[in-house]
């Protein structure tokens, strides 16, 4: 069978829109576009109950109350609204902070600003494979500690953290847990109660839903999690964040939570099975390779692998009709080493060298060979010239 080029492997940064989560938005776009805000009339009703059934299927997903989904612009605002909402709701309680160094920048960048205005954060390290130390982080926690939060699955290279146990030692502390769950939603089973989940960030495109509309889920029952609002003006979402509902796009993101709900159990092992054969290929064609993150506890649709020996531009030229990264989309302009890969001892020249794939649901066992060649030989050949 012939493979159409190019070819996407870079999941992580984007999905393509399922035509089903696109075909669910398509008539609220020009046909159901009223304001769900707007509730006196029939197309504000119709805007209003697409909203209600998409907060539903969210709901399910996560195994949360639907009064408990916050919808946002996606995981940036969601992690913006956790962090300096509960800064500044709890401020009077303390103004200590635990996070990871390898948080996404959503994160990272939110506990420097909180840090400049006079919040303490302590940054835990990780060990080679990506995982906080889960003792180091019980005795972190203070008195005056008001919030943890450790992101579900990295990013760059699909590490899985302990949140269940996260969860439970935060509210056997009494501290807010919160947790950047981009990458997992869709990917891994979620249950917000089980897992003692306050605060958990979302975005659409990231499971086949649309750019630009995601969540926050804030837990509500058995007491409301309290957050001073990041946008004033009009009192949406029960005063949480306020501005006009994306309509289509929270339809898309419910349609696709509902997609994710029916598929999982299937395409979580299809697409495990393309990864470790995509891992064994490359294991076996080249030389010098390091797999990075914890093989034990990663997502099933990731890889990131070292290269030894090549140039980080070279490399992605010579993959020129193939679509992965060297890590963040976020961060992909950055000629900086993944701060990732140097918080788990990756020495510098190796993490430069450093791809991750990350595939879909429309990836075959022919693209996933197709990749390994190209890979076997750009690397052979790039070692050559050294």
């Amino acid at each position: 069978m012939s493979v159409e080029l190019p070819i996407y492997m870079d999941h992580n940064a984007t999905t393509p829109v399922d035509p089903r989560v696109f075909e669910a938005m398509r008539p609220y776009f020009t046909e159901i576009f009223g304001n769900a805000a707007s509730r006196g009339h029939s197309f504000g009703w119709a805007a209003e109950a697409a909203v209600d059934k998409a907060r539903q299927q969210v709901a399910s997903l996560l195994n949360a109350r639907p009064d408990a989904i916050v919808w946002t612009s996606g995981a940036t605002e969601s992690n913006n609204l956790a962090l300096k909402g509960v800064a500044g709701a709890h401020a009077s309680k303390g103004r200590h902070i635990i996070t990871q160094v390898t948080e996404h920048k959503a994160v990272l960048d939110c506990c420097k600003k909180l840090e400049k205005d006079g919040y303490e954060i302590t940054w835990l390290g990780v060990d080679s494979l990506g995982r906080i130390d889960l003792d180091l982080l019980r005795d972190s926690i203070r008195r005056d500690t008001i919030l943890v939060s450790i992101m579900w699955a990295n990013n760059e290279i699909g590490t899985i953290q302990d949140v269940g146990t996260i969860g439970a030692m935060c509210r056997e502390r009494g501290v807010l847990f919160h947790t950047d769950a981009t990458q997992a939603v869709g990917k891994v089973a979620i249950d917000v109660a089980a897992e003692n989940i306050d605060l958990l960030s979302m975005s659409g495109h990231k499971f086949y839903g649309p750019k630009g509309c995601g969540c926050l889920y804030v837990r509500n029952k058995p007491a409301r999690v309290e957050l001073t609002p990041v946008l004033d003006g009009g009192g949406h979402e029960r005063g949480y964040r306020s501005g006009t509902i994306n309509v289509p796009g929270v339809v898309g993101v419910g349609a696709a939570c509902e997609l994710a709900v029916s598929e999982m159990a299937v395409e979580v092992p299809r697409v495990r099975k393309l990864r470790d054969r995509l891992e064994r290929g490359i294991l076996e064609k080249v030389d010098g390779v390091r797999v990075n993150g914890d093989p034990a506890s990663r997502l099933a649709h990731v890889t990131n692998v070292s290269f030894g020996g090549v140039g980080h531009d070279e490399l992605l030229g010579s993959l020129y009709d193939i679509a992965v990264s060297t890590g963040s989309a976020c961060t992909s302009a950055s000629l900086e080493t993944s701060y990732v890969l140097r918080a788990l001892g990756v020495p510098d020249k190796l993490a430069g060298s450093s791809l991750r794939l990350s595939l879909g649901k429309r990836n075959t066992e022919e693209e996933v060979d197709f990749v390994i060649d190209r890979l076997a030989t750009s690397i052979g050949k790039l070692r050559s010239l050294t």
